[in-house]
């Protein structure tokens, strides 16, 4: 059984919403263990965060075989106000969130590796 990660204190810049949409966005055929452990989160966190975004349409999944394949809406607005009165986007965001195509092509997902 996996262990839980070290809880963390403090504020920080990226809710933990956003840090399973990106590690969704870096790897759509990831496993929930796989994204837990790369956002420093329970399963179970992962599992509630993936419910919330795929509730609101902002996270689709396919079933493959034993695994899932995750589907982003880039065109969705971002919840916050503040966002959504410019039309701030979800691909707006994982623009500046995930590793570009070049990058991910030469080196498969890993847990230990960072969003940015």
């Amino acid at each position: 059984m996996a262990e839980v990660p070290e809880p963390h204190t403090g504020w920080t810049f990226l809710t933990n919403h956003a840090r399973v949409l990106a590690a969704v966005a870096d790897n759509p055929h990831a496993r929930i263990r796989d994204i837990a452990a790369h956002c420093r989160l329970t399963e179970r966190a992962v599992q509630k965060i993936i419910a919330d975004l795929e509730q609101d349409g902002y996270l689709s999944h396919t079933r493959e075989g034993r695994g899932n394949t995750y589907r982003i809406d880039p065109s969705k607005t971002l919840r916050h106000p503040a966002e959504a009165d410019i039309g701030l986007t979800v691909a707006s965001l994982m623009s500046l969130l995930v590793q570009d195509e070049a990058d991910r092509s030469q080196r498969p997902y890993s847990a230990a590796r960072r969003i940015v």
